[in-house]
């Protein structure tokens, strides 16, 4: 039985998640909580982003993205990023 990972949230992450809703907000903690317990659910991007796995989930009937890197090292997600589907790798290359 592997615990947990811990969970470190970056700066960027901080910001959009206080931008959102309430409601969103506790879809984006169930999200955080599945990730934590298994990191490997989210999937692995290419290029430029290969370093990034993104996990999908449905919030208010739209689909929102939760992009994180991992440190197996440490057992740590970093949240990186979350919002909805529109422009949300674009956003994150900046």
């Amino acid at each position: 039985m592997n615990p947990c990972y811990d969970v470190v949230q970056t700066r960027r992450f901080g910001r959009q998640y206080k931008k959102l809703h309430d409601n969103v907000a506790a879809d984006v903690d169930t999200a955080v909580a599945e990730v934590a317990a298994n990191p490997q659910l989210g999937e692995q991007k290419k290029g430029d982003l290969a370093t990034l796995r993104v996990y999908k989930f449905r919030a208010q009937n739209q689909l929102y993205l939760l992009g994180y890197t991992l440190d197996d090292a440490v057992r740590l997600v970093y949240l990186e990023a979350v919002g909805p589907h529109e422009n949300f790798y674009r956003d994150l290359k900046r």
